[in-house]
C-alpha cells in the first residue's frame, strides 16, 4: 500500500509502497477515506516534543485524525461488520484496568498506545486498530468532514465540557484555526459569549460567522486591555502552538476565570505565583478525550450542529501540507485522502 512514512526527524516524509497491515483477532483493518493532518504531526516530525521523542516509533505512519471503512476483521471481532464507517483516534488503546480508566479517564492510560505516535497511523490507504477503540461515524456525516473530529474536535470538546461554561459567560478564544473554529462553535452551542483572538483577519472573519461576538487581531490592538475592558475572560482557551498567546490570554483572565491548555507550544510557559494566587486564577489542561466525548461530538456534527472547514488534498501532498501548518497558511483543516 501507499503511505506516508516518517524515518528521521526533521527529514521529509518518504512517499512509498509499504505492507498493507494484517489485523489480529481484535483488530480491524480500515481502508483510509481521510485523515486529518494535524498539528501535533507536525511536531512529532519536527522532533520537536522531547516528551514524545522516546516513545515516537520510527519508522512511522504519520496521522490520527482517521476515517475510513471495515474491510476485514479478526476473528474476535462481533461489534463491527465489513463496510462500516469508523474512525481512529490519537488514543489508539487503553488498558480498561488502571486507576484512570477506571476513573472514565480512559485518554490519561497509563499504558495507552497513540495513533501516529506508537504505532503506524493514517497517512496511508490502510490502518489496523483495535475495534474496541474505534468509533462508528453517523450515516449524515461524510468522512472527510467526521475525521478531523476524532482529535481536534474532541479535544476542545472536552476541554470545555471540563470548563464547565455557563451561558453568557465570556469565553476567549485564542487561535481559531483548525481547533479554534471548532471551539467557537461548540462554545456557541453553550450560550457564552465569545471572543475570537488571532492574526489573521480571514480566520477572525469566519469565526464571527461561526457565532464569535466579537474578533481581536492581535497584531494590531491590545488584546489584554479590550478583554479585560470588557471584564475579562471567565474561560480562555489556547488552541494556538504560541507561547505569545499563552502570555496574553493568562493577562485576559478575570479573577477566578480558567486558562484553558490545549495548544502545545515546544517550548514551555510559565506565569507569576504571585499574578496566579492574586486572582485565583485556574489553569487546566486538556488531553484529546474518551469514546464517550468522540460520540457526543460526532453527534453534534450529525445534527448539524457542529461543522469542520475541510480542504482535502492527496496522501502525495503530505509533505506540502505540512509545509503549510508550518508556515501558518492553514485555515479550518486539510485531510489527506489516498487517491
Amino acid at each position: 500500500m501507499k503511505a506516508a512514512v516518517l524515518r528521521e526527524f526533521r527529514e521529509p516524509l518518504s512517499i512509498e509502497e509499504v505492507a498493507q497491515p494484517i489485523p489480529g483477532a481484535d483488530e480491524v483493518l480500515i481502508a483510509v477515506d481521510a485523515c486529518g493532518v494535524c498539528h501535533s504531526d507536525l511536531h512529532l516530525a519536527d522532533g520537536d516534543w522531547p516528551q514524545l521523542v522516546p516513545i515516537t516509533k520510527r519508522p512511522l505512519i504519520l496521522g490520527h485524525e482517521i476515517a475510513g471503512r471495515v474491510v476485514e476483521k479478526g476473528s474476535s471481532v462481533d461489534s463491527l461488520n465489513l463496510g462500516d464507517r469508523v474512525g481512529v483516534p490519537w488514543l489508539h488503546w487503553s488498558c480498561g484496568e488502571c486507576e484512570f480508566c477506571r476513573e472514565s479517564n480512559e485518554n490519561l492510560c497509563v499504558q495507552q498506545k497513540i495513533t501516529g505516535v506508537t504505532v503506524d497511523g493514517g497517512y496511508a490507504e490502510f490502518v489496523k486498530a483495535p475495534a474496541s477503540h474505534t468509533v462508528k461515524i453517523p450515516d449524515a456525516l461524510p468522512s472527510a468532514d467526521a475525521a478531523p473530529l476524532f482529535c481536534a474536535g474532541v479535544t476542545v470538546f472536552r476541554a470545555l465540557r471540563h470548563a464547565s461554561i455557563k451561558p453568557g459567560q465570556r469565553l476567549a478564544v485564542f487561535g481559531v484555526g483548525g481547533l479554534g473554529h471548532l471551539a467557537v462553535q461548540i462554545a456557541r452551542e453553550l450560550g457564552a459569549l465569545i471572543t475570537a483572538v488571532d492574526v489573521s483577519d480571514e480566520k477572525l472573519a469566519h469565526a464571527v460567522s461561526l457565532g464569535a461576538s466579537a474578533a481581536l487581531n492581535a497584531a494590531s490592538v491590545n488584546v489584554v486591555k479590550e478583554l479585560r475592558r470588557a471584564g475579562g475572560a471567565h474561560v480562555a482557551l489556547v488552541t494556538s502552538a504560541s507561547k505569545a498567546a499563552y502570555d496574553t490570554a493568562f493577562k485576559s483572565v478575570r479573577p477566578t476565570g480558567i486558562l484553558l491548555v490545549v495548544g502545545l507550544p515546544s517550548e514551555p510557559i510559565c506565569f507569576a505565583p504571585i499574578s496566579m494566587a492574586a486572582s485565583e486564577i485556574r489553569i487546566r489542561a486538556s488531553s484529546v478525550g474518551t469514546r464517550e466525548d468522540l460520540r457526543h461530538v460526532l453527534a453534534m456534527a450529525a445534527n448539524g450542529k457542529l461543522h469542520c472547514q475541510v480542504a482535502s488534498r492527496p496522501l502525495a501532498q503530505a509533505n506540502e501540507v505540512l509545509a503549510e501548518l508550518r508556515n501558518g497558511t492553514v485555515s479550518g483543516r486539510i485531510v489527506l485522502t489516498p487517491r
